[in-house]
């Protein structure tokens, strides 16, 4: 639970905001009558259809990147500590990185990169 919360916070932040949206509109006198009862369902469903499906696909690309590194694959995460130069950073298990929970941590860093933010890196060697 904990983990899906921290991947999809955000998300869960956004569609409360689009069912209060939702709530005001369908509550206007211009509206049907029904469209709230109808309109809730509608977007809750769809929400969260959504909102597990990114959870599925997210969590199974971090197991297929925690798999690849554990077999010595180097990884290729999103960097948002600066911008303008290298958004990348390569994560290399032979470089002293490692693996603790879902966080790659290396000395050289001073910040941890989470696996959700990482790719399997192919290269073409």
């Amino acid at each position: 639970m904990n983990s899906f919360i921290t991947l999809e916070g955000g998300y869960l932040v956004i569609a409360a905001f689009i069912l209060a949206v939702t709530a005001f509109v369908t509550t206007r006198p211009f509206m049907a009558k029904g469209a709230f009862k109808k309109g809730m369902i509608i977007v809750s469903v769809f929400l969260t259809v959504a909102i597990l499906a990114h959870f599925y696909v997210t969590t199974k690309r971090m197991d297929s990147v925690k798999t690849a590194f554990e077999a010595g694959k180097v990884i290729i995460c999103e960097s948002r500590a600066t911008r303008k130069v290298a958004q990348t950073i390569l994560v290399d298990k032979s470089k002293n990185w490692r693996l603790e929970g879902d966080i790659f941590y290396s000395d050289e860093y001073t910040r941890g990169f989470h696996s959700a933010r990482c790719l399997v890196h192919y290269s073409n060697k």
